[in-house]
């Protein structure tokens, strides 16, 4: 049950757009979330400017044929918090570690772009996300600003 899986991070451009609402609002409706492309999920129709142009990061999460396979961001909120954005993958890679392979890849980005704290927030659907955030030391507060959420953490970096 060894079974390598081989991912590739790369950055995500504003070509990519499609592919990556593509999988978000699938995910989200797998857990009976409901997608905001007008709303909270503008945020994925440029991604060059809401992530990038702004000092944080997209990136894709490619498997062997180069098929996108997950999605994660890195938003800035200010100068000191980033938000954990659109982390999501497949169903078919889940189960294998690509979570936590995943999340310390992006506090040692927020870390490297300068950023004091990771804030997110997450459904109460999302279960296993919720476990990872919580065994990395994600607390938990009241601070919630999408609607669809209603859990949020944060992560200080120093």
């Amino acid at each position: 049950m060894n079974e390598e899986l081989t991912i590739r991070y790369v950055s995500a451009t504003n070509k990519d757009v499609g592919a990556i609402r593509g999988l978000v609002f699938e995910v989200l409706e797998e857990y009976g979330l409901v997608p905001e492309p007008n709303g909270t999920d503008t945020d994925i129709a440029d991604v060059e400017v809401n992530y990038i142009g702004r000092g944080g990061l997209f990136e894709l999460l490619l498997d062997q044929e180069n098929k996108i396979v997950g999605t994660v961001g890195l938003f800035p909120m200010d100068s000191g918090v980033v938000e954990l954005r659109k982390m999501y993958f497949v169903p078919g890679i889940r189960g294998k570690g690509l979570g936590k392979r995943t999340l310390t890849r992006m506090i040692g980005a927020a870390k490297e772009l300068g950023f004091k704290k990771i804030y997110l927030e997450t459904a109460s659907p999302l279960v296993e996300a919720i476990g990872l955030y919580k065994s990395f030391g994600f607390s938990s507060t009241c601070e919630i600003h999408t609607e669809r959420c209603d859990q949020a953490y944060f992560l200080p970096l120093d």
